[in-house]
């Protein structure tokens, strides 16, 4: 028997869970953005407005929000140590923000925590298609 025909099954059960295993989480990380439009609904809407123009009474528009730096819109009641942050917005930033923004910036005002990461995702994908 060759080695090849020896570790074929083998190699392939392998590459077959690699595959699976390399494409699940790419794909959970990714979100759903249309799932991501029906939580930002319930649980952010309440207080972000996303239309062009919108100013935001409770919390900042989070059209663009994307590569836009922390704390940089004319929103009046950012909290000092959001305006000093200074980071721009990442999916993976924003992913961090929404599981505790306390956490990444404390004195930070946001209070509502998603913790469940493929809700998060799914916001996240939502919140990349508001494009200025």
């Amino acid at each position: 028997m060759t080695m090849s025909r020896l570790f074929t099954p083998a190699a392939a059960l392998v590459a077959a869970a690699t595959m699976a295993l390399g494409f699940a989480a790419p794909a959970a990380a990714a979100g759903d953005p249309a799932k991501g439009a029906a939580s930002f609904k319930t649980k952010c809407q309440l207080c972000h407005v996303i239309g062009a123009g919108q100013k935001g009474t409770m919390a900042p528009n989070l059209l663009g929000v994307v590569g836009r730096k922390a704390g940089s819109t004319d929103f009046a009641m950012y909290s000092p140590q959001l305006k000093a942050y200074g980071k721009t917005w990442t999916p993976a930033l924003i992913d961090q923000w929404i599981s505790g923004p306390t956490k990444l910036v404390p004195g930070s005002r946001m209070a509502m925590v998603i913790p469940d990461a493929a809700e998060r995702a799914n916001i996240v994908a939502y919140l990349g298609t508001l494009k200025k």
